[in-house]
């Protein structure tokens, strides 16, 4: 049976319940036999998105996100200062449970309201996100989880103060969607490329550069 994720189990309730409805309504009603199967069908379809499969730890840098690579680039951010970006772009028919990239502690969650254009589209930027950042062993980080078109919905599973391992549960995003990941500039070497499938927590993205982390220890 799948699992299903925390933060979904509430969108299974009302079809699975309408469809039962109809279908005790149908032995007065008989011509509600064939509607039930609408409310049976929605119920899959939430069931089988907010499915939460079990993983096995990458090495390295974990991804935090199923779907495909769209972008691996630089930018400057305004808390880490230059840092590399990976963006993965989640379809409807992905997982949607995100995870953490490394071991470390979890400085902040950040609710940034915005727009839900499509995550695809270049403009997704200034969609409505959730920003967790954390401490690692590279510094800081963030992963940021971005809404779609029709996401409405981010549910984080972590807080500021709290210590999380790498591959553990971030959060989830509502269909369609983005994450991206920001890491200290020069600070790893990407293992993925553009265009490639990927899985949250069991596809390594990323290698450490060698002395990063002591170079983060003494800082």
């Amino acid at each position: 049976m799948l699992k299903v994720a925390q933060g979904g189990a509430s969108w299974l309730v009302t079809p699975l319940g309408l469809a039962i409805l109809m279908v005790g309504l149908s032995s007065y009603v008989p011509a509600l036999a064939p509607l039930s199967t609408v409310p049976f069908f929605l119920f899959l379809f939430f069931w089988f998105f907010f499915r939460d499969p079990d993983r096995v730890t990458a090495d390295g840098v974990a991804c935090p996100a199923d779907g495909k690579v769209v972008r691996l680039d630089q930018v400057d951010d305004p808390d880490l200062g230059p840092v590399d970006r990976l963006s993965i772009f989640m379809r409807p028919s992905d997982v949607h449970v995100n995870r953490f990239p490394l071991d470390g502690d979890v400085r902040k969650v950040t609710h940034v309201p915005g727009k839900h254009v499509p995550a695809f589209n270049k403009d997704s930027d200034r969609n409505e996100r959730v920003i967790t950042q954390m401490r690692t062993e590279l510094g800081d980080v963030k992963v940021i989880q971005i809404a779609g078109a029709v996401a409405r919905r981010i549910v984080p599973y972590s807080q500021g103060g709290d210590h999380v391992s790498k591959g553990e549960k971030l959060g989830l995003i509502r269909l369609g969607s983005r994450c991206d990941l920001l890491v200290p500039r020069g600070s790893v070497d990407w293992t993925v490329q553009v265009g490639q499938r990927v899985f949250a927590g069991s596809t390594q993205v990323a290698t450490l550069v060698p002395g990063r982390a002591s170079e983060v220890d003494a800082a």
